[in-house]
C-alpha cells in the first residue's frame, strides 16, 4: 500500500489532521485498530467542551501539598495506581514542577493561548465543510459554577491569568445563576461565564463525520495497529503496521496516549503518560434536566455538557498502566456528581466509560517535526484540552508535513523542551 501521508492514530487530532492534508490533495491513510472516534479514542468520550479560555496547567503553586491526601485516597480527584507509581513518579515530579510559581503558570498559559484562541470559529469552519454545522455551537459559552464567591476567590490566580490574557469572564450572583440554571442544585450561588468559549454536541459523531468528509478527498481509514518505520539514511520510507507497511514519505503520530514508542523509535523521548479519565452519560432528549450552558463544578472537578444525545459528566485523573482494567468506582463518582449538581436528573441508568488522555506533565502537547527520521511529525500529548486544540493542531501539523510556514510558534511544543 502506498500513500502520500501515513497518520497514526483515528481521534479527533489525527482526524482533523486527515482533513487538513486530504483537502491540499495529499492521499492519506489513517491507521488505527479501531473507528474514528470510536470507544477506543479518548475523543469518544471527552467533556464535549471548547473551552479556549483553558489554558492554565493542571497543577499549580501549592497543590504539591493536595497530592500525598489525593494519593492516600483511591476514589480521589487524582490518584495513582500503586503498582505503578514508581514507573509514574517521574511525570507526577514534572507535572508538579510544572505549576510551581506563577511565572511558569502564565508562560504555559501564554503558550496554550495561541493554539487555543478562536477555537470555537475554527470547529465551526471545519463542521460547516464536513456538512455537519449542527454537532458545533460556537457560541454558546461555558460556565464555571461555585457554591460561593469565596470558593471562587480560591481559584483567583487562574481567573486573573485568563483576563491578563484579554479572555473576557463574567462574573454571576446567585439570583442570576438561579435563573440562567434552573436545574442546577441551589447550594451553588456563584459562577463565572466565559462567552467566547463553544461546545460540541456529539464528539463521536463529529469524529466521524470529519473522517468521511476527508474520504471524499480519497482518504482511507486501515484497521491496524502501526508499530514503527522503515528508514534509509535517516529518511522515511514506510510506516510498519500489523497488517504490512504502507510505502509513505510522510507520516504523523497521532495516536494519544500509545504514541511515545512510535515518538522514541523517531528519535525522541516524551515524557507521556495516560491520564485516565471516565464518563457517566444519561441517555435521553433535550427534556431530561440538566445544564441549559455546560458547567464546571468546582468542587466537584467535574464537567457536565448538555450532548444531543444526553446529559454527561466527565473527569477524574488516574494514572495507571494504559492497559490495566478500569476501576468502575470512579466512574461511580461521576455518577454521584452528577446527581448531586442536577437533583432532578435520574442517573440510576447512566452510562460509563473509561478512556486514556495523552498528557505531557506541562500540559502543553507536543507538536514537532521528529529528530531521528526526516517526514515524521508529532502531533499527541493534548491532555485535557485535545478536543478544543484539534482543530488548528491539524492545521499546524499539516503545515509541517508540507513545509508551510507553521501558523503560531511552535517552540512552546517542542518534544525536546524537557531535556533529557
Amino acid at each position: 500500500m502506498k500513500a502520500d501521508v501515513t497518520v497514526i492514530g483515528a481521534g479527533i487530532i489525527g482526524v482533523q489532521t486527515a482533513v487538513q492534508l486530504a483537502e491540499r490533495g495529499l492521499k492519506v491513510v489513517l491507521v488505527d485498530p479501531g473507528p474514528p472516534g470510536g470507544q477506543q479514542a479518548a475523543s469518544f468520550g471527552n467533556a464535549a467542551w471548547l473551552s479556549s479560555h483553558s489554558v492554565t496547567p493542571p497543577s499549580s503553586p501549592g497543590v504539591w501539598k493536595q497530592v500525598p491526601k489525593w494519593l492516600r485516597d483511591p476514589l480521589g480527584p487524582l490518584s495513582v495506581r500503586p503498582s505503578y507509581l514508581p514507573k509514574a513518579l517521574p511525570w507526577l515530579l514534572r507535572y508538579l514542577a510544572a505549576g510551581s510559581t506563577e511565572g511558569k503558570l502564565r508562560q504555559t498559559a501564554a503558550d496554550l493561548r495561541t493554539l487555543l484562541k478562536d477555537a470555537p470559529r475554527l470547529h465551526e469552519e471545519v463542521a460547516a465543510r464536513a456538512g455537519v454545522p449542527d454537532l458545533i455551537d460556537a457560541k454558546s459559552g461555558l460556565m464555571h459554577v461555585y457554591r460561593d464567591r469565596a470558593a471562587y476567590e480560591a481559584d483567583g490566580l487562574g481567573w486573573r491569568i485568563r483576563r491578563d490574557l484579554g479572555i473576557d469572564c463574567e462574573e454571576i450572583g446567585a439570583e442570576d445563576l438561579a435563573m440562567r440554571q434552573p436545574d442546577l442544585a441551589k447550594d451553588y450561588r456563584f459562577a463565572v461565564y466565559v462567552p467566547e468559549a463553544g461546545q460540541c454536541l456529539d464528539p463521536a459523531a463529529y469524529c466521524a463525520a470529519l473522517m468521511d468528509y476527508a474520504g471524499t478527498f480519497g482518504a482511507r481509514h486501515v484497521a491496524a495497529r502501526a508499530t514503527g518505520f522503515r528508514a534509509e539514511g535517516g529518511t522515511l520510507q514506510a510506516v510498519t503496521t500489523t497488517q504490512g507497511e504502507i510505502a509513505c514519505p510522510a507520516a504523523v503520530i497521532a495516536s494519544g496516549a500509545r504514541s511515545a514508542a512510535l515518538a522514541k523509535q523517531a528519535g525522541d523521548a516524551v515524557p507521556l503518560e495516560s491520564e485516565r479519565g471516565y464518563h457517566v452519560t444519561v441517555r435521553g432528549g433535550s427534556n431530561l434536566p440538566g445544564p441549559t450552558t455546560s458547567v464546571m463544578v468546582g468542587d466537584r472537578k467535574v464537567v457536565i455538557t448538555r450532548l444531543a444525545t444526553g446529559v454527561r459528566c466527565a473527569g477524574q485523573v488516574e494514572i495507571a498502566s494504559p492497559d490495566a482494567e478500569p476501576d468502575w468506582r470512579r466512574a461511580e463518582i461521576m455518577r454521584t456528581h452528577l446527581g448531586a449538581a442536577f437533583p432532578e436528573l435520574d442517573v440510576s441508568e447512566a452510562e460509563v466509560w473509561m478512556g486514556l488522555r495523552p498528557s505531557m506533565p506541562d500540559g502543553k502537547p507536543v507538536i514537532a517535526k521528529a529528530r531521528g527520521i526526516d517526514g515524521v511529525v508529532h502531533c499527541f500529548g493534548h491532555g485535557h484540552v485535545g478536543l478544543v486544540s484539534s482543530a488548528r493542531s491539524g492545521r499546524l501539523a499539516a503545515q509541517l508535513v508540507t513545509g508551510e510556514a507553521p501558523e503560531i510558534d511552535l517552540a512552546p511544543f517542542a518534544a525536546t523542551r524537557f531535556g533529557r
